[in-house]
């Protein structure tokens, strides 16, 4: 599908969410150039739809099959193990190294990249290369459905983007209706824990948080993912942790950590829970389960 399907409907979409989006299709119905903003302020050019795609993390991955462009993938980044399709694409490096020789003869139309998982210096080496780059960075959960909408515009697959980001934001919506004006919850969120690792308030994992009635703990914290002390925590002194990366709480490291947290009061309380990293990490519309999973946990608390 290239260029001019829907036209009208797709441009009337994308300028409800936010995205800016220039000629689909000209009045006389010829296909012109695709022009997305990306999450850096870029406007990103194509003069047709992508049918080369390359991902540069597992979450972009997810969230390209999800708007409909899977088939157009023609590399992805290590760990890209959803949907089950995604393993069976050749892969071109991690986060920590890119395969730019790989990248390179794989003749990309787009590479789409995260802003906080890529670095901007892999990012300009590749647009040196002459390569089209489209950054993405969801820090609300409304920027997935957004994202959605700007990768099926991008790869030529809208109408089911579109219906993707219609089933997210519905299901969104009644979360919210479902949760909102619920006694707040402080929450510390582990994502590491040596050292011991937290998100601030501009992460997705708070806006989760938030959406379930909660509030991060160190929400005002300088850094996206900042390195924090235990003192810091027993300051803080959260009703709730909710950890990313030990199912039971059993690992050695969380065990020992926990005992010297033992006077903070979700430690007492034995409010200590766990969220599959793929789900509350990978800004795709799986979050949603991530959500559901947090709002029910911070219930428990209140119930308690």
């Amino acid at each position: 599908m290239r260029r001019g399907i829907l036209a009208l409907f797709v441009f009337s979409s994308f300028l409800s969410a936010g995205i800016g989006v220039a000629g689909a299709v000209d009045i006389a119905g010829q296909a012109t150039a695709i022009s997305v903003i990306d999450d850096r302020g870029h406007s990103i050019r194509l003069d047709y739809s992508a049918g080369r795609i390359i991902s540069l993390s597992p979450n972009i991955t997810e969230l390209v099959f999800a708007a409909g462009a899977g088939a157009k993938l023609v590399g992805v980044s290590r760990y890209s193990d959803y949907p089950e399709a995604a393993k069976s694409i050749p892969e071109v490096g991690d986060s920590s190294h890119l395969d730019l020789e790989r990248i390179i003869a794989l003749k990309p139309d787009l590479v789409i990249a995260w802003g906080s998982g890529n670095t901007v210096s892999d990012i300009g080496k590749l647009e040196r290369l002459g390569l089209t780059v489209f950054v993405t960075e969801a820090i609300r959960l409304e920027d997935v459905s957004r994202l959605l909408r700007a990768a099926g515009k991008l790869a030529g697959t809208s109408t089911q983007a579109e219906r993707a980001a219609r089933v997210y934001e519905a299901e969104l919506g009644q979360i919210k209706r479902n949760y909102g004006g619920r006694r707040q919850i402080g929450v510390f969120p582990l994502i590491w824990h040596q050292p011991l690792m937290t998100v601030n308030g501009n992460h997705i994992i708070s806006d989760i948080i938030r959406m379930c009635g909660g509030a991060n703990v160190f929400s005002s914290a300088s850094s996206l993912t900042p390195v924090i002390s235990a003192e810091s925590l027993l300051k803080a002194d959260p009703q709730a942790i909710i950890s990313s990366i030990s199912l039971e709480f059993s690992g050695i490291g969380v065990r020992e950590l926990l005992r010297r947290l033992s006077h903070v009061s979700a430690v007492r309380s034995n409010h200590l829970f766990f969220v599959h990293p793929d789900l509350i990490h990978r800004q795709t519309p799986r979050m949603l389960q991530a959500v559901k999973t947090v709002c029910a946990q911070l219930e428990e608390v209140r119930s308690s």
